[in-house]
């Protein structure tokens, strides 16, 4: 069992805690089992200066005013009206940023076995790499819904995310641009989505 992170985790830069949160594992509880995921992929909202982030110009609205929160909440809303996007806040309380968690690799409650170990057979992998590997994917697998808006991710019982000690260095961290936001003019352009180099849970190269 790891370290759920604490909040000290989350109220730093939102940059670095978008690329500090690889490697991490987010796991979900749900009645008494687990759906355990290793996050491989996440990408950084920094708003109000950020053209994509949806408190851009220091908007508040009902849907995104728990961005406001200080870091360590979950801001989730739902996206072309059927995907779920999971968000954890960063930064100190009035500080509309957050870290979009956009893919994870299955480690525990998918195939009643422990699947961060062996693959048996080329068809389960194919299933094991589509089912988390996308921000809306990832949030049905989990059973996420408006219910976690607000949820405080270092206290909550349902969700969490550990420390298990499993660093990932910068040399296999890629910076990539965002991905689905072209409205955002130059900001479109940031490498601010961050993944495991040559991991195949990934939602996109």
């Amino acid at each position: 069992m790891g370290l759920s992170l604490p909040r000290k985790f989350y109220i730093r830069k939102t940059l670095t805690v978008a690329k500090e949160l690889l490697g991490k594992y987010l796991v979900r509880k749900i009645d008494n089992h687990k759906l355990i995921g290793k996050i491989v992929e996440t990408e950084a909202y920094i708003g109000p200066q950020d053209r994509a982030s949806h408190a851009y110009r220091g908007r508040i609205t009902e849907r995104c005013k728990t961005e406001y929160l200080i870091g360590g909440h979950i801001y989730i809303y739902l996206c072309y009206g059927m995907y779920w996007q999971l968000n954890i806040t960063t930064e100190k309380e009035g500080k509309p940023e957050c870290v979009l968690i956009r893919a994870l690799q299955p480690v525990q409650g998918t195939f009643k076995s422990n699947i961060g170990e062996k693959y048996k057979g080329e068809k389960i992998f194919h299933q094991l790499k589509n089912i988390a590997n996308g921000p809306g994917k990832l949030t049905r697998w989990l059973k996420l819904d408006k219910s976690f808006n607000g949820e405080d991710i270092t206290k909550s019982k349902r969700i969490w995310i550990e420390d298990r000690g499993e660093k990932v260095s910068e040399k296999q961290i890629v910076a990539a641009k965002r991905i689905g936001i072209d409205y955002a003019g130059k900001w479109k352009n940031k490498l601010w989505r961050f993944y495991i180099k040559d991991n195949e849970f990934i939602s996109k190269k």
